[in-house]
């Protein structure tokens, strides 16, 4: 047998001095504070939890562990504050996110194979019907009760419409709906041009149309109207147009209903104009009330009194006429019996800026 004997290799390490460039920096953590906000900005926490974190930043510092006192400076009370301290658990900044409102049980389809069966042979057969109509008739034809609800959503489940490019148009239309920027989101300020609203009037004259489009400032209550032969999203391009002339000054917002002539060519100017478009709820007129009683005053003060001509022309010198003096000579209750123009003057004169309404060339 042969034995092996193994020493030790000889290896000497290299001795290498101490490099000044190699000399690890310190860490330096940083105080609870600063790490609490920078998991909040990772985190991306909402406004909301920012706010419950600054009470309880409040609390550790300068509130000096006193809930009470954390509380009275915030305006909110001590049972509030523990329930969100409770969560908070000294460190879990996500915990201070409201929790999710979503219902835990939702409502499921609930229509057996033969309800769905039979409500398709009766939608077939009677296509133009409504969902209580076929709800009557299932009940007649079946004897059994059944609600709309199920009606409707085998209707919508297998696109059971008469007309389905309508149906397919409306359905896109309210999905839309849901993405316009409505006036009740905006937070109006009491500034002159910070929000103008505008409408439309239809005047009918024999078989004739003529559309009147209006305009008025929300907080100076200046108006402005123009009469077109189309109803058209170009006219409302060229009314926004010789308003924003008119006027020299920057729009901040426009509010308008959710007709036709408001899209198209009409949003693009607001894009040029760089205007941001509010819209009113669909047949709501009371979120436009200020053009709405513009409206008003211009057809009982001015239109009723004979004073309506199909010529474009005439209509519209006759028109300014009339927008001078409601603008400069009628007292406007609103602003304290002072014309549009006199409010607009002391408002200037408050602010000691300058702000023309006519200008002296044309921009666009």
């Amino acid at each position: 047998m042969k034995v092996f004997s193994v020493s030790p290799p000889n290896i000497t390490q290299p001795i290498v001095p101490f490099l000044p460039t190699f000399r690890r920096k310190p860490v330096v953590l940083d105080d609870k504070v600063s790490r609490w906000r920078g998991v909040a900005g990772l985190i991306k926490l909402s406004p909301e939890g920012r706010l419950r974190l600054e009470w309880m930043i409040f609390y550790e510092t300068a509130g000096n562990h006193n809930a009470y006192a954390t509380a009275k400076h915030f305006a909110i009370t001590p049972k509030t504050f523990y329930k969100w301290k409770k969560r908070f658990a000294n460190g879990l900044v996500k915990e201070l996110e409201d929790d999710s409102r979503r219902p835990k049980n939702l409502r499921k389809w609930q229509v057996s194979a033969i309800e769905e069966c039979r409500i398709m042979k009766l939608r077939k057969a009677h296509m133009r019907w409504g969902k209580m109509k076929i709800k009557r008739e299932y009940k007649k034809k079946y004897g059994i009760e059944i609600s709309d609800w199920k009606v409707l959503r085998v209707i919508q489940k297998h696109n059971l419409y008469p007309d389905k490019v309508k149906a397919e148009k409306q359905k896109n239309k309210l999905k839309n709906s849901s993405k316009k920027n409505r006036i009740q989101n905006l937070e109006i300020k009491p500034e002159h041009w910070f929000l103008i609203h505008l409408d439309t009037i239809v005047i009918y004259w024999g078989n004739l149309k003529r559309y009147i489009l209006t305009a008025i400032d929300h907080h100076g209550k200046i108006g402005y109207a123009r009469m077109y032969t189309t109803k058209s999203s170009r006219s409302a391009k060229d009314f926004l147009f010789r308003l924003h002339y008119l006027i020299d000054a920057d729009i901040l917002n426009a509010q308008t209903d959710n007709g036709s002539e408001f899209f198209a060519e009409f949003e693009e100017a607001l894009s040029q104009l760089e205007i941001t478009h509010w819209f009113s709820r669909p047949r709501t007129p009371e979120d436009n009330s200020v053009c709405e009683r513009f409206n008003q005053t211009l057809e009982y003060e001015w239109l009723n009194d004979s004073n309506f001509t199909p010529n474009i022309s005439e209509f519209n010198r006759n028109l300014t006429v009339w927008l001078e003096d409601y603008n400069f000579q009628r007292p406007h209750q609103a602003l304290d019996y002072q014309t549009p123009f006199q409010y607009l003057e002391d408002t200037l004169e408050k602010q000691q800026k300058l702000l023309p309404m006519y200008s002296t060339s044309a921009k666009y």
